[in-house]
């Protein structure tokens, strides 16, 4: 059995990659996540691409436990922000990972901005580092447009205030889709769908 390790502390994300290896049939990898081996330092994420900064994870998270890694770096690009929050998605209001905040100010921004004028995409970069230093990163992308106000209790970071144009959605947010239905449709979903065949090698 090959341990695979995703360089994140989140939960959801670490379902949602266990879920693509579940579906892919991959069924000689193991995916662990950072509380599953020993504590390393993290190097802080400089890079100004979701690609940089994907990377920086990977690398970071192989070189230190030995284990093939894959690492995410995610976020919101707004059309009417020229691309932001972007790479600063998980801090945008000033305190990491308050989706809350995060959220709020978000909608601040966009309050005088009619309705379609607030296109947007999440986006998605994995890379994929393995102990040997072989490096693979793929990119994924999901169109919407961001509503008013917060729907849904699903999902995690700005799901709520996201309806992807997939008519699939319906018309829900991103947090108002079961588990399985936002695999098929998100960012993070294509990105690791793209990785299947480099995992199914390590296998």
């Amino acid at each position: 059995m090959t341990r695979v390790l995703l360089a994140s502390r989140n939960a959801k994300k670490l379902a949602e990659l266990r879920r693509v290896v579940a579906a892919a049939g991959l069924e000689g990898l193991t995916v662990v996540g950072l509380d599953d081996v020993p504590q390393f330092p993290e190097e802080p994420e400089t890079g100004a691409t979701f690609e940089e900064n994907a990377l920086i994870k990977a690398r970071s998270g192989a070189r230190a436990t030995g284990l093939p890694c894959v690492a995410d770096d995610s976020g919101l690009a707004v059309d009417a922000l020229n691309g932001m929050p972007g790479v600063l998605s998980a801090r945008w209001s000033g305190r990491h990972g308050d989706d809350e905040a995060n959220n709020s100010l978000l909608l601040g921004q966009l309050g005088d901005v009619p309705a379609d004028r607030r296109g947007g995409a999440f986006v998605s970069a994995c890379a994929l580092v393995t102990p040997a230093g072989e490096e693979t990163v793929v990119r994924g992308q999901w169109r919407g447009r961001i509503v008013d106000e917060p729907r849904g209790a699903a999902g995690f970071g700005y799901d709520p205030l996201f309806v992807p144009d997939d008519a699939e959605a319906g018309g829900r947010t991103s947090a108002e889709l079961a588990p399985a239905e936002k695999d098929a449709l998100s960012h993070r979903g294509k990105a690791l769908a793209q990785l299947v065949p480099f995992l199914r090698a390590l296998a």
